[in-house]
């Protein structure tokens, strides 16, 4: 994390990837983000990946540098705390995240009553109100018909991607709608509520990279092609040691240099002169996928792992060998300490383990060691009593009352 955002504070209402994931950026840059859950945790508490004892690896996950509020909100006394959150004087503070439905005393309108400037950014499932997650949206979206292996376009074999795609695009755009809202509001005093909608993330990303265009244009309807890198070059290839590497060309000296350093220019050279093509061309290079790949397979298989990473070292091949986790964790010094990103904390229920900060290195605010994730309400008592004014006795009687709680152990 860092201390850009330092002085900001932002309220979080979320379940699931998109909206703490936005909290969790904002958080790793510096700003304080409080997260309210119910007493018991919310609904994403005990989602899995899991211990063996049952805690969830994912919550902690996406809720690092965060404060967390164990509060029952179905109570009057719980509505006027968050209210009063929510609406807390200051220049940093009036401003609420959620992925929950804004209504009754959460809703933009009674919010904005008590705070005129308000800022709250809603984020939705889909842009006619309805819900949806990121694996309905992205089934609607054609990416699992272009996805797995290559087929013809009338084949319907649909693959999912396991990757969330959408809901990580939405909670950095989520986080970037606060901080323009913030600075909108620093200029103009004015408050706003912002809507985001998962499946416009989506559908205006296909629409970014040429999809749309390529069907209502070229009247087109794009096919799988397995592993080959659609327009350009790209392949997987097996080594003599049984592992798997990937190897990409999308430029010319890339080009270059892996025909170079595999031994092969004057093979290609042939190659393209027979075909009638120019392998200058990133198209041209995709129509010859197959005779490329022909003349790569065998080097590649002849070869270790180790070797062609000697091989390719200090070259212009752009090129990657396919890791399991547990392979990333053993032989990538980018999942390590040794990437500055990176570092080994505890987390309380958990164990030690690698967390990562924010990936954005700014040069006026030095990484530092990322934050662990709350237990659930650890920090309530500090909540109400530094920042809402409590008493003792008004925290004490609070939590007779079971308005609020923490820390819990789920």
């Amino acid at each position: 994390m860092n201390n850009m955002l330092s002085g900001l504070r932002v309220i979080e209402g979320a379940a699931f990837v998109a909206a703490p994931s936005a909290g969790m950026t904002l958080a790793q840059m510096g700003a304080d983000v409080i997260r309210f859950d119910p007493i018991r945790g919310g609904l994403d508490a005990r989602r899995w990946p899991i211990t063996e004892e049952g805690k969830s690896l994912y919550w902690p996950g996406l809720n690092k540098g965060k404060r967390s509020l164990a509060i029952d909100t179905r109570k009057p006394e719980g509505q006027e705390i968050l209210t009063n959150l929510i609406t807390a004087p200051g220049p940093g503070n009036g401003i609420y995240m959620t992925n929950f439905p804004v209504s009754g005393f959460l809703s933009y309108e009674a919010l904005k009553a008590k705070r005129e400037d308000l800022i709250m950014v809603n984020l939705l499932g889909s842009s006619d109100g309805t819900s949806a997650v990121d694996y309905t949206v992205n089934c609607a979206v054609g990416f699992p018909f272009v996805t797995g292996p290559s087929h013809g376009p009338a084949a319907v074999n649909p693959v999912n991607h396991v990757f969330p795609s959408w809901d990580a695009i939405c909670g950095i755009n989520a986080a970037l709608a606060v901080v323009t809202a913030d600075r909108h509001r620093r200029l103009t005093g004015e408050g706003q509520l912002i809507k985001m909608a998962l499946s416009d993330i989506a559908f205006a990303w296909v629409a970014n990279l040429g999809y749309v265009g390529e069907v209502q244009i070229n009247k087109e309807d794009r096919r799988s092609y397995g592993n080959n890198l659609y327009g350009a070059y790209g392949h997987d290839f097996e080594t003599k040691d049984g592992r798997m590497i990937y190897i990409v060309v999308v430029t010319d000296r890339m080009w270059t240099e892996t025909a170079k350093a595999t031994g092969l220019t004057e093979k290609f050279a042939a190659m393209e002169s027979l075909l009638e093509l120019n392998f200058k061309k990133e198209g041209d290079r995709f129509e010859a996928r197959d005779s490329i790949t022909a003349l790569l397979r065998p080097w590649c298989f002849a070869h270790t792992l180790d070797e062609i990473k000697a091989k390719f070292a200090k070259t212009g091949v752009c090129w990657g060998p396919y890791q399991t986790f547990p392979q990333m964790m053993a032989e990538d010094a980018r999942c390590s300490t040794q990437n500055p990103m990176f570092s080994e904390i505890e987390q309380p229920g958990v164990g030690r383990y690698l967390v990562p900060g924010s990936p954005i290195d700014f040069g006026a605010s030095p990484r530092q060691e990322p934050t662990r994730a709350p237990i659930l309400g650890e920090n309530t008592d500090e909540i109400l009593s530094q920042d809402l004014g409590m008493s003792d006795k008004q925290i004490g009687e609070l939590r007779d009352k079971g308005v609020v709680a923490g820390p819990v152990e789920l």
